[in-house]
């Protein structure tokens, strides 16, 4: 069976699970997604929990692992799977949080080459490329594949190039990244987010790794 990229997804952010929970459940029925990256609620730390926990059983009976967007002191207690790190700098705490209870720790918002070198030493699970910036935009897609590929020809880290839109993902299907996520726009997407996440894994079927 041919080995290829993996979906990783990436959820909008809402208020209530009620907004989002059907589309996630209707793209997680179109096949095998690995993981999704759960932004959470500007609230208090019980709403927080409450709000992740609403997610857990949709997400993990897909087989997906459910990443907490940035807090990881919650993690546990929510039944999350991980956290999805948007700041290098909680790395470390993070993984002395995590790393004893066999959690996931992925590092996002890497900058330059050294910073994701830092964080794949000091043991992330992987790293992110691509994600948009704090303000709003997002890296040239030409910056986004050439780091993407340079880092899953030489590191064992696994790498997630993030795709702000579909042609973005395509493209970045082809740079050999063990995962490629998509951003919220697919969650909005014209066909509905079953057949859009189905769309997609037919390009990462198409797209095969390199047999070590």
């Amino acid at each position: 069976m041919a080995h290829h990229p993996r979906l990783v997804l990436v959820c909008p952010r809402a208020e209530d699970p009620s907004e989002l929970l059907p589309a996630l459940s209707a793209a997680l029925s179109a096949g095998r997604v690995d993981a999704v990256v759960l932004p959470l609620p500007k609230a208090d730390d019980r709403t927080i929990v409450n709000f992740a926990k609403s997610f857990a059983p949709a997400v993990q009976e897909a087989g997906a692992a459910l990443l907490l967007e940035d807090r990881f002191d919650l993690v546990t207690r929510s039944g999350a799977d991980g956290v999805h790190l948007n700041d290098p700098a909680a790395l470390s705490e993070a993984l002395e949080t995590l790393r004893p209870q066999e959690r996931i720790v992925g590092c996002a918002g890497l900058r330059a080459r050294h910073d994701a070198m830092e964080a794949a030493e000091l043991g992330a699970d992987y790293v992110t490329f691509g994600e948009p910036y704090p303000d709003g935009p997002v890296p040239p897609l030409s910056a986004v594949t050439e780091r993407a590929a340079w880092w899953a020809e030489l590191f064992q880290t696994p790498c997630v190039a993030y795709a702000a839109d579909a042609e973005a993902f395509e493209a970045l299907a082809k740079t050999t990244a063990e995962f490629v996520a998509a951003g919220p726009w697919i969650f909005s997407a014209p066909e509905g987010p079953a057949a859009a996440a189905k769309a997609l894994l037919a390009v990462l079927e198409a797209n095969p790794l390199p047999v070590d």
